[in-house]
Order: structure tokens, then C-alpha cells, then sequence
């Protein structure tokens, strides 16, 4: 592997591993709690264990004062929840104006499955080749979403994250399948690191178990969104996940150790 790619690899990841909190969501969902301040939660999530946080470009300078020598991800598609249709992702950004503002990875979203598959495919593949000549490491958010598509269904999310590698992908984040036996599948569909999403936030133990369970499958960790940043103690939540991803902790003995309720 080139060497800018994997020390930039490194800076968003420890020992391989992946506590990722993106908060790309002002596009999607708005100003909702956790990001008005976001200054505030990006302090809070990197000093509880985050790698990394992920934005939008322009979020750059709220982002940079306030998290803690982690990594940084610039966002590069998106879309409004009160658009027409969700799942039509365009692009926000471009891999020179992430490089401009600092970034360290750029990410990109795919809906397998969608009507909207097609361009989503040419657009990632042509992200990975204008990335690796900066030596730039590209996360695809590569998802089972469409008509015909459960977006839960571990066959489904398997051939998600091998589109990922055979694009040229780095590091690939996809949903959750339920359980650790299901999830495998989805793990040994492809070489490259699998990271969950989060999805919206749930009880401490929900979270926990989530995170625990995807590790048990042999993935790399997660990418967290709003179960960490919307969380009533964000700093604690992402001390929680921190444990179990990098030092291999029950969920009962992370949630312990932060000192977090687990039916909260």
C-alpha cells in the first residue's frame, strides 16, 4: 500500500481498528440536538476515545479546533430527508476541496439497490481513482436501500461491501444485519475493514450489544452517528464503544466502566 495512503489510514484508526462519528447529518436531518453545538460534541466524542469525525466540508472550521489530534473525514454527497427521495445522494464536494480543508479521508455514500445505484457506481469509482493520486483513503458507505431490497439482509449487505472493494474503497461502512452469526457473511464478503452504521439512537445497552456483536463477526469497528452525538453524555457513550472496539470489553463491563445506565 502507498505510504501517504496508510498513514493517513492511521490517523483515522488505531492499530486497524475504527471508532468513526460522523456528523454529516446537518444536510440530511437538519440542526438536530448534538449538532447546533457541534463544537462542543466533537470536544466531547474525541475525548471519550473517537478516531475520527466526519463532515461536510464546509463544517471544517467548527471541526479542526475541537478534536483532539483525532482524524477527520470530509463528506463528499448527500441529500434532505424532506426532498423527494432520500436515497438520491449528489455530490457535495470533491477530493482537492476536502484536501483544501484539512481532511485526512474523504467518504461517499452508495444505496445498492436503488434507482439510484447506477450513478451512485460511477461516481464512487471514479472518487477512488481521483483520491489515490493524493494518496487519500475513500470510505464508502455502501448500503442495502431499494424496492426489492431488505436493508437488513446479510446477502444483501455482503454484496454491498464487495461493490465497495471491487470500486476501489478503503475502508467500507455498511448496516447492521442483527447479530453477530448473520453478520459474518457480510465481514468475509470482502478484504477491506468493515465499519456498521449506527443508525438512530437507542438504549446504552442497544448500542453496546450492536458494537460488540459486530466485532464478534471479525469487523474493524463502526461508524456512529447519531447513537453517539445525540447521546444525553456523548463523551461517555464514546468511552463505552472506545472499550469495546480497541480493548476488546463485554458490553456490560464498557457501559460499567463510563459509568452509563444500560436501560437509558
Amino acid at each position: 500500500m502507498d505510504a501517504g495512503l496508510q498513514s493517513r489510514l492511521d490517523r483515522i484508526s488505531t492499530d486497524g481498528r475504527y471508532l468513526i462519528v460522523p456528523m454529516d447529518h446537518g444536510i440530511t436531518l437538519g440542526p438536530v440536538t448534538g449538532l447546533k453545538d457541534i463544537e462542543s460534541t466533537i470536544d466531547a466524542i474525541t475525548r471519550g476515545g473517537a478516531d475520527a469525525v466526519l463532515t461536510q466540508k464546509g463544517v471544517a472550521p467548527r471541526v479542526h479546533p475541537n478534536k483532539n489530534d483525532a482524524g477527520y473525514i470530509v463528506h463528499l454527497n448527500g441529500s434532505t430527508a424532506i426532498g423527494p427521495d432520500e436515497n438520491d445522494k449528489r455530490l457535495t464536494g470533491s477530493v482537492e476541496e476536502a484536501i483544501r480543508v484539512g481532511a485526512d479521508a474523504v467518504s461517499f455514500h452508495i444505496n445498492v439497490g436503488s434507482n439510484y445505484e447506477p450513478t451512485q457506481i460511477t461516481q464512487l469509482g471514479e472518487l477512488t481513482e481521483k483520491a489515490h493520486r493524493y494518496g487519500i483513503p475513500v470510505l464508502a458507505m455502501a448500503y442495502a436501500r431499494g424496492p426489492d431490497v431488505a436493508s437488513d439482509d446479510s446477502e444483501a449487505l455482503g454484496h454491498a461491501v464487495r461493490l465497495a472493494e471491487e470500486l476501489g474503497a478503503d475502508i467500507v461502512k455498511t448496516g447492521y444485519s442483527g447479530d453477530a452469526d448473520s453478520f459474518r457473511h457480510v465481514v468475509e464478503a470482502t478484504r477491506l475493514p468493515v465499519v456498521i452504521a449506527g443508525g438512530s439512537k437507542g438504549t446504552n445497552r442497544r448500542t453496546a450489544e450492536m458494537v460488540r456483536g459486530t466485532m464478534d463477526a471479525g469487523a474493524a469497528g463502526v461508524s456512529m452517528g447519531r447513537s453517539i452525538f445525540q447521546h444525553d453524555d456523548p463523551e461517555a457513550i464514546a468511552s463505552t464503544v472506545s472499550a469495546i472496539i480497541h480493548d476488546d470489553r463485554s458490553a456490560e463491563d464498557a457501559l460499567e466502566l463510563a459509568g452509563l445506565d444500560p436501560d437509558e
